[in-house]
């Protein structure tokens, strides 16, 4: 298993302190604030771990303040009803005193019932799009400096976007994108660690598809970008470390805010989540 793969399980490997206690650490990469999608997914485990014998089907998330990666994160979690057929979480996430981010979780027990789904997007499979190793090899030379950067970094996922080429223009483009991911190593067989790495992995590119009708990306310094609120569920199983279409739109934009949507297939084409997410998108002031 690589080293990023090993330090993202272990990030989302809660600390128990008391019943519905839990504490979070986080990675020292040298970022300023903690990355959205690390407390989801430290929450999401935080809550699975009050309940048993049922899987997260849904939730819903609030960022109220930056998080601090100097210091740990404690996550509060409130045992709200046990159902006899639902189960449902509240998360606080506790820094300095303060609750920078709140969830709310719902567990539903396995059921059969009526189903349909919507049909995957037809975009070009993994194995068509550049790999890591060959956009660093050369197409990379042409991106902006932070894109640069946000690439040369040794991550746990591994990206392959249909539209790469948004990154290296500035021009605008249709409100829609979608990007393959998976995590560049195996990971183990429990389906709640394959759903907390994917609650990770939801927060990434989804506010950055909501510049793109205005030709503009999160990697520019003059862009001001932060997730506000964020929604999942999750419809039927998957893994993590397979390839993974995450399909992307933008209906809407404004009040320096901008509203994305996604849905996310399974290579076979089967509807595994979906996501929606507010975010700030706010023109720095010079």
């Amino acid at each position: 298993m690589s080293r990023a793969v090993t330090d993202l399980l272990a990030i989302l490997d809660l600390e128990q302190l008391e019943v519905n206690l839990f504490r979070g650490q986080s990675p020292k990469s040298g970022w300023q604030r903690v990355f959205g999608g690390q407390v989801i997914g430290q929450a999401l485990v935080a809550a699975t771990r009050t309940v048993e014998g049922r899987h997260p089907h849904s939730l819903h998330c609030y960022f109220m303040l930056p998080g601090d990666p100097k210091v740990p994160i404690i996550y509060e979690v409130d045992r709200i009803r046990d159902g006899k057929s639902f189960t449902t979480r509240r998360v606080l996430a506790i820094q300095h005193g303060h609750a920078i981010f709140s969830m709310s979780a719902s567990f539903h027990l396995e059921e059969d019932g009526f189903a349909h789904q919507a049909e995957m997007p037809k975009v070009p499979g993994p194995d068509e799009l550049p790999s890591e190793e060959e956009v660093k090899g050369g197409l990379i030379l042409k991106m902006p400096e932070p894109m640069r950067t946000y690439y040369e970094r040794e991550r746990p996922l591994e990206f392959r976007p249909v539209e790469l080429a948004r990154y290296m223009s500035h021009d605008p483009g249709e409100p829609r994108f979608h990007v393959w991911i998976k995590t560049i190593g195996r990971l183990p067989d429990d389906p709640a660690i394959h759903q907390s790495v994917l609650a990770y992995a939801s927060d990434m590119t989804l506010l950055d598809t909501s510049l793109i009708p205005h030709g503009r990306t999160v990697f520019e310094p003059e862009i001001q970008p932060a997730s506000l609120d964020h929604a999942m569920w999750f419809h039927r199983p998957f893994r993590a470390d397979e390839w993974l279409l995450y399909a992307q739109d933008t209906p809407n934009a404004g009040g320096a805010r901008g509203l994305s949507r996604g849905l996310i297939f399974r290579q076979d084409g089967t509807l595994i989540a979906s996501v929606a997410q507010e975010g700030l998108i706010r023109e720095r002031r010079r």
